[in-house]
């Protein structure tokens, strides 16, 4: 009976070795096993959660630099992904990868930006492991992705000695001995031969190791753009499964810090700080909507959401935006009997009095810049997002930006970073090297620029508070507006059966 079990256990091991043979893989072959929607969601928000922080070391480290190489790793082991191939007994963190990026796939196949968003990401994260590997480990990728190319023998790497030493930027003599280099055919290398940094001969590239990661995230790109845009075609099925889309949606434009709702920090502001605090502490986002509203008096229902929404998560009370919203209107064309008709309603259901009763909470970064874009009369949305440059670049320029700050946030937006974007701006208007941390949420813009500008000492009762929100889902915004979806469906034996039928053309 005991020589029985250890047989099973034998086999067992052999089947996760053949399953997954290596730590890193190219993602060619969907999951076939059931999930539960509970671990569906907690794998996807682990891998987004995974993917913001390379976006964001991307930008404010140099790929590949110590510092980068430090901080990324630990995000790696803090999430449980893997981040070293030695390991012969990571089963767990490999599946964790495989099917958390399957999902990731589904949520972000919905649109180019989307698309364009998440290959980026993934990229980024492949050649960081893969140049974490070890010589062999790597030659053992190659193998396994069917890029097994041709080792330069040493008595060849000897007599070209000289010409790999010229063509190859960054290497000595001595290093060029060192280096193990692959014959490479010249249409798998064009990036390194446009840019003159290989040798090239009888139609093939001297390609050195440090350069192969070049080579592989080019097979990598190709593969998984097409697969992208085969799962785009997969989406109406998607859409039909009342258990995923709210999910995928959500997943697309979520948010995974503290939901910032009222509670925290009510009455903390008066209403005749607001224009003050509005040029000091309020993102972009927001001191745009104030400057509107105080010129017009006016905002149609996008910015009153977004702002309003903003405004009871700084602390302003049911009984303050009333009174807030009322005197700004009723100076413009709107009279008091009006405005308690037809926008008091609105202000109170937001609060959780009217209606379903649903508290809200405030809008993240990801929702501002991915749904309900604004149009002409409209000054809801993310500035860095939705302005035309030359609007933003004057914008920045009259809140005393100085020049480079100014070309630094747009270089930054031209390359679709706008929350890094508005990280920088924050940077520049409280005149910090380094802000410390990820801006996600506008909200939290507010608490860290008032934490800095008063030394945290408004901020004790938040800070006592915030603990809660943190034990609270991951992802609680996607939570709040599912909760007929959590209640009715993400139980622990809902299974998701069939996963690879959504990432097949029919």
């Amino acid at each position: 009976m005991q020589f029985s079990s250890s047989l099973v256990r034998l086999k067992q091991a052999r089947d996760r070795r053949e399953l997954y043979p290596h730590s890193l893989q190219f993602y060619l072959e969907p999951p076939t096993e059931s999930i539960s929607l509970v671990e569906f969601e907690s794998l996807a928000i682990d891998r987004l959660r995974l993917l913001k922080v390379v976006e964001n070391l991307g930008v404010s480290y140099v790929k590949n630099s110590d510092s980068y190489r430090i901080k990324l790793e630990a995000e790696l082991r803090k999430l449980k992904f893997p981040y070293k191939a030695l390991a012969e007994d990571d089963y767990e963190a490999r599946r964790k990868d495989h099917i958390s990026h399957f999902i990731l796939r589904l949520a972000y196949c919905q649109s180019e930006d989307l698309r364009r968003w998440f290959l980026q990401q993934e990229m980024d994260l492949l050649r960081y492991r893969f140049n974490e590997l070890t010589d062999c480990l790597r030659q053992k990728f190659l193998e396994h992705i069917n890029l097994s190319f041709e080792v330069v023998s040493e008595d060849l790497k000897n007599e070209l000695a000289n010409e790999l030493y010229s063509s190859t930027p960054g290497l000595t003599m001595l290093k060029v001995k060192e280096q193990m280099f692959y014959k490479v055919g010249l249409a798998d290398a064009v990036d390194l031969f446009r840019a003159r940094r290989v040798f090239i001969k009888d139609g093939f590239a001297y390609v050195p190791l440090k350069d192969i990661d070049v080579i592989v995230l080019n097979n990598y790109r190709t593969k998984l753009s097409k697969a992208l845009a085969l799962t785009a075609r997969s989406l109406p099925a998607v859409q039909s499964d009342e258990r995923l889309q709210p999910l995928l949606n959500h997943l697309s434009h979520s948010y995974i810090g503290p939901d910032y709702s009222v509670q925290k920090n009510t009455g903390k502001v008066s209403l005749e700080q607001i224009d003050t605090l509005s040029i000091k502490s309020f993102p972009l986002c927001m001191r745009q909507l104030h400057k509107f509203l105080r010129d017009n008096h006016h905002l149609r229902h996008g910015g009153r959401m977004q702002y309003g929404l903003f405004l009871k998560g700084i602390g302003l009370t049911l009984e303050q935006a009333l009174e807030f919203w009322k005197k700004e209107f009723i100076r413009g064309k709107v009279d008091a009997d009006k405005f308690d008709k037809g926008y008091a309603y609105s202000i109170r259901h937001s609060y959780g009095k009217e209606g379903r009763r649903t508290d809200y909470t405030p809008y993240s970064c990801m929702k501002i810049i991915m749904s309900n874009p604004p149009s002409q009369g409209d000054y809801h949305g993310c500035p860095f997002r939705h302005s035309d440059p030359e609007l933003l670049k004057q914008k920045l320029q009259s809140y005393k930006i100085p020049p480079s700050g100014v070309t630094q946030i747009l270089e930054l937006v031209k390359g679709m970073h706008y929350q890094l974007a508005c990280q920088k701006y924050f940077e520049l208007t409280h005149d910090v090297d380094d802000i410390g941390f990820s801006l996600n949420h506008p909200n939290q813009y507010f608490t860290e620029s008032q934490r800095l500008l008063t030394g945290g000492r408004e901020l004790k009762k938040e800070l006592s508070n915030s603990g809660n929100s943190q034990q609270k889902s991951n992802n609680q915004e996607s939570v709040n507006s599912n909760s007929t979806l959590t209640s009715s469906n993400t139980t622990a034996d809902a299974e998701l059966e069939g996963l690879e039928a959504y990432f097949t053309e029919d």
